[in-house]
């Protein structure tokens, strides 16, 4: 079946010779754009390698199962087939490992296996991951004070704010995740970043910042006290990142690289965008492909497979549900958030790892299954193809068991 979201013959971005698909430097990660930008972000922006290293591929048996038409509830609720929903939420990947076996894989809209996808915050969980890795080595302590690592955010609002409060999203510091405002913090990280220009029409009195970790020198407000509730801000994985880095006295992508990469046994390099300082974007910079995203998710469901710490693991899986509330409850009522995961419910403690414009990677002990969802929608963030897709999530384990 053809369909106008998924299929290169009604994309009228990949359709056109590149000279004339060239995406604006403003919107280039907004529609119709990223359905093609996202698999091609070193075309667009700096870039630093993620090697994969000399070491052998992590093989994915195949056991590959018929779920084309699974039925499942469609964006409005109504009866669909797994399929149709794929394609109707401009999926470019889907992937289904279980049991450490792929069991449904699918790529549209241009995507192949090697193909890099831009991650956008399935990066801000490998952050967290590397960060259990160092902290069971001594490298961190995530009871210490940020400012014990950067003593340079003395003066932010950062200040007194515990590693393990911006692990979890819990710092307290004022930060606007508003991703359609360009005047927004979000849209300050943008400029940063080197993802966007500064807007047209700025006041020319505005300064703004020139890198990641100026912006962060920046933040200067509170919102509330630290470690009293849950508020999804990105520069919290930034601050994360730069801890790693001084701790470490390596870049960041070289952290990916030898601890995880290298590790796991990638079968792709990947690549991160990096802003006017070098430094790689961590909050969502990360490109990589859909099998590998898989093999991220399978070291987690394998309780970290020897890389990572079993208990690290399993404090991810135990966040405090007391401080999540609105607006998050609206796709996961009862949810939380640990480690720059998110906790699924209560009962199950599946952890996730999303991104806007559709990026998932669920991960189910019950169902011992792994499913990443790779997409380019038209909207930052969708509640209902959100929940939609969870639903698919779960009728894929019911199918699979």
């Amino acid at each position: 079946m053809v369909s106008d979201r998924s299929s290169d013959q009604h994309n009228p971005v990949a359709r056109e010779s590149p000279a004339t698909r060239f995406a604006p430097k403003s919107d280039w990660d907004r529609p119709p754009w990223n359905r093609w930008s996202f698999q091609y972000v070193r075309e667009i922006l700096p870039t630093v390698e993620v090697w994969r290293g000399r070491g052998p591929v992590r093989h994915l048996p195949r056991d590959e199962q018929e779920l084309h038409g699974l039925s499942v509830a469609g964006i409005e609720g109504e009866a669909a087939t797994l399929s149709a929903l794929l394609e109707e939420t401009y999926t470019d990947g889907f992937l289904v490992l279980k049991g450490g076996a792929i069991a449904y894989e699918r790529y549209f809209n241009g995507m192949d296996e090697r193909t890099l996808h831009l991650s956008q915050s399935l990066a801000k969980s490998f952050a967290g991951t590397l960060a259990g890795i160092l902290a069971a080595r001594g490298t961190i302590d995530v009871n210490a004070h940020v400012t014990d690592v950067l003593p340079e955010l003395q003066s932010t609002a950062y200040r007194g704010a515990r590693l393990q409060h911006v692990l979890d999203m819990a710092s307290g510091v004022r930060f606007n995740e508003d991703y359609a405002d360009p005047f927004s913090g979000m849209g300050r990280a943008d400029v940063a970043a080197g993802w966007k220009p500064v807007p047209p029409g700025a006041d020319p009195r505005l300064q703004w910042p020139r890198n990641v970790f100026e912006l962060i020198l920046g933040l200067g407000e509170l919102e509330h006290a630290h470690g009293s509730r849950f508020s999804y801000r990105s520069i919290e994985t930034d601050v994360l990142a730069f801890v790693l880095e001084r701790a470490t006295g390596k870049r960041f992508a070289q952290l990916l690289s030898e601890e995880l990469w290298q590790r796991i046994g990638m079968e792709e390099s990947a690549n991160m965008t990096v802003d006017a300082a070098g430094f790689a974007v961590a909050d969502s910079g990360l490109s990589a492909c859909l099998r590998d995203y898989g093999r991220f998710g399978q070291l987690i469901l394998d309780n970290g497979g020897g890389i990572v710490p079993a208990s690290w693991i399993e404090s991810t899986r135990s966040g405090d549900h007391g401080l999540f509330g609105e607006p998050y409850t609206a796709v996961l009522p009862e949810g939380a958030y640990r480690n720059q995961f998110w906790i699924e419910d209560r009962r199950s403690r599946n952890l996730m790892a999303r991104g806007v414009f559709g990026q998932l990677i669920h991960v189910s002990w019950e169902r011992q299954m792994v499913v990443v969802k790779l997409s380019s929608w038209l909207d930052f963030v969708n509640p209902a193809w959100t929940v939609a897709t969870l639903d698919a999530v779960r009728r894929i384990g019911g199918a699979l068991s």
